[in-house]
């Protein structure tokens, strides 16, 4: 990775897959679908539906690739802050353009690494009805296929023992869907070039979404 200051290491991001998978798999019951969906090697952006706090930690624990998530600074707080950098995880400014956030995410995708996006900007419905153009930027920039994936079940229920999180033991599914270029194939990076990868994204992830629903009959 790249050895700029406070850049995000994959040494940090597999220490961050092996307790995502020692908790995820400890707490709950997940269901992976689809994890060869995502190419074994080079550049990816695992793009998630986001309605609960769970579903990064969740595709951490359940990804094949360590992952590297893009997470709103507010998150880095007392012993979370060194905590999340040194699992590599890359804090960024929702408010400003955060040219820092954006330099490792690039870096990450530059050294063939697996960034994660959740493209909504904040958690909500995670039904990718609203998209931010942050997703089409790095995967036409970085050059990067996008992996769809969707975090279902999450919401279902609340838990007797914490009511925020899922009942305890019960069964969330995670589906990974096919990876796709979200380039138009001519190299244009020009805003009108990015709004229209933003409309073909969110078909996409749109469609995974609702076709995940079906499999897992969520």
């Amino acid at each position: 990775m790249s050895d700029a200051p406070g850049a995000p290491t994959l040494r940090g991001a597999a220490v961050g897959r092996t307790i995502g998978i020692g908790l995820m798999y400890g707490l709950w019951k997940p269901r992976v679908l689809g994890a060869w969906r995502v190419p074994a090697a080079g550049p990816v952006i695992l793009a998630v539906n986001h309605s609960h706090n769970i579903d990064g930690p969740m595709l951490m624990g359940t990804a094949p690739r360590p992952v590297h998530f893009l997470i709103k600074k507010e998150a880095f707080v007392g012993p979370l802050d060194p905590f999340l950098h040194g699992i590599g995880q890359i804090e960024v400014d929702r408010r400003v353009v955060d040219r820092t956030a954006i330099g490792h995410a690039l870096g990450v995708l530059a050294d063939g690494g697996a960034l994660g996006i959740f493209p909504e900007g904040t958690r909500g419905e995670g039904d990718f009805a609203s998209l931010r153009a942050g997703l089409a930027y790095f995967a036409v920039r970085g050059g990067a296929p996008i992996v769809p994936v969707a975090v279902l079940g999450s919401t279902e229920r609340r838990g007797r023992l914490i009511r925020g999180l899922p009942p305890l033991r019960s069964r969330v599914d995670v589906v990974f869907g096919d990876a796709f270029d979200a380039s138009a194939g001519d190299g244009r990076r020009t805003r009108k070039a990015l709004d229209e990868a933003t409309l073909r994204i969110q078909a996409k992830l749109t469609a995974h979404l609702e076709s995940a629903k079906r499999l897992t009959g969520r």
